[in-house]
């Protein structure tokens, strides 16, 4: 009898169609598939963690030099919050005005990076 060839990425598609029809028990799935990876000899490849592409100082003071000069204070409030704060921009748009706490100089970033809330403070200074 004469077999059909079939692609790997059917099969790997109907063997992940029958795994999710069984409901395995996923912790008995990743050991045993670590146990295959070691007696096989097999590593898996990690992915490199790239770090951020963070600007040098002079860039900084540069950029900040050229919002002080044209003295618009809402690009100065941005910049300032961004610098004493290290949030990061996205989390920055989504801040309300009852997210800010003047009392105690804090503001809670809500759904941040990986949808996680944190609390981030800030100078006194900065409050004008």
């Amino acid at each position: 009898m004469i077999e059909k060839r079939v692609s790997a990425k059917k099969k790997a598609r109907e063997l992940a169609k029958y795994i999710r029809s069984e409901r395995p028990d996923y912790a008995y799935l990743k050991s045993l598939f670590q146990h295959l990876r070691s007696e096989l000899e097999i590593e898996v490849p990690k992915s490199n963690k790239k770090l951020p592409n963070v600007p040098a100082e002079e860039e900084l003071k540069r950029y900040y030099e050229l919002v002080w000069k044209a003295k618009n204070f809402q690009d100065m409030m941005i910049v300032k919050t961004l610098m004493y704060t290290g949030a990061r921009v996205s989390e920055l748009i989504s801040i309300k005005l009852a997210d800010i706490d003047f009392h105690y100089c804090q503001i809670r970033i809500n759904k941040g990076k990986g949808s996680k809330d944190r609390i981030v403070l800030f100078l006194k200074l900065s409050k004008s």
